[in-house]
């Protein structure tokens, strides 16, 4: 698939076949992640592959836009280590772009996947870190819902030249 193809294809997927996914393409997403651009190359994210069913099903009691969980075979948290970053706040734009990029590497995988927002829910963010025994200087920051897709929405252009702005507003 090629980039632009995935971009203006991917769509969030919430309903997943009972089908693991393999270790081959769980690598590639990884990987993808952390093939994203981060702020003075600091790459300031783990991730945390959650494939344990109870882990998975206890998640909606305090994230209430996550059941989909119930039926995803695993979901991966993007997290952001403060000690690997500088004094810069540049950590939720490397984190955000980490988790685009295994958006996009799932669609051309055939996988359906779904952003969970985590941080800055207070709620999210010390349910996760209880749940997942997460040190204190990770923060978590995104969710996303991954496996093979039951449905896939079809693609919507939402390119709005109205939103466009050429050297003034």
């Amino acid at each position: 698939m090629e980039a632009l193809e995935a971009i203006y294809t991917r769509r969030s997927v919430r309903n997943f076949k009972h089908e693991p996914v393999s270790e081959e393409d769980l690598h590639d997403l990884l990987r993808a992640g952390m093939q994203a651009p981060s702020a003075r190359n600091e790459q300031p994210w783990h991730f945390i592959v959650i494939d344990d069913r109870a882990k998975l099903h206890a998640i909606p009691k305090f994230h209430p836009y996550s059941k989909m969980l119930l039926d995803a075979p695993l979901a991966i948290l993007v997290c952001s280590d403060r000690k690997l970053e500088s004094k810069r706040a540049s950590w939720l734009q490397d984190c955000s772009a980490a988790t685009q990029n295994i958006l996009l590497a799932a669609h051309a995988k055939g996988l359906g996947a779904v952003w969970l927002g985590i941080f800055p829910d207070s709620v999210r963010v010390s349910g996760m870190q209880s749940l997942l025994e997460i040190p204190k200087d990770v923060r978590p920051v995104a969710l996303v819902a991954i496996g093979h897709p039951e449905s896939v929405p079809e693609p919507v252009d939402r390119f709005n030249a109205q939103r466009v702005h050429r050297n003034k507003w």
